[in-house]
């Protein structure tokens, strides 16, 4: 497994759990608003200068977007999440030791005050490329 200062360095050898495929497929077809928004004006067509999935089976979870590049997770969090802060702080906890960074937005802001969750999807994307070096 080829590893970079001991994390994952290819996706694919990222813990898949196939029996959420099904799951991840019928997410993907009945994505949020938000997640929709997100999706078209920032990461769609690699608007964002980097490839984005969406629906990503990283373990066993099935997160909004990822990009392998950045090892970059990005969940738009809707009403559902509203009793989850503990399992996405967990989740997210499983996911750092494989070298993941996980941003979460607000679905209401995304669609509320979608030009400061640019600005700041920006930013982070600035400060992540700094982080692994990559520009």
């Amino acid at each position: 497994m080829p590893k970079k200062n001991g994390l994952i360095t290819n996706f694919r050898e990222l813990p898949y759990n196939p029996k959420l495929k099904d799951r991840a497929n019928e997410m993907r077809n009945n994505s949020t608003k938000g997640e929709i928004k997100f999706w078209c004006e920032l990461l769609r067509k690699r608007q964002s200068g980097y490839q984005f999935y969406r629906q990503k089976i990283l373990y066993h979870y099935i997160v909004d977007f990822y990009c392998p590049k950045l090892k970059l997770v990005i969940e738009i969090d809707g009403t559902s999440h509203d009793d989850k802060q503990d399992y996405d702080k967990h989740r997210d906890k499983i996911l750092e030791p494989y070298g993941l960074k996980v941003l979460h937005y607000n679905d209401f802001r995304v669609l509320s005050n979608f030009h400061l969750v640019e600005t700041d999807f920006k930013e982070q994307l600035h400060i992540r490329e700094q982080e692994l070096k990559l520009k």
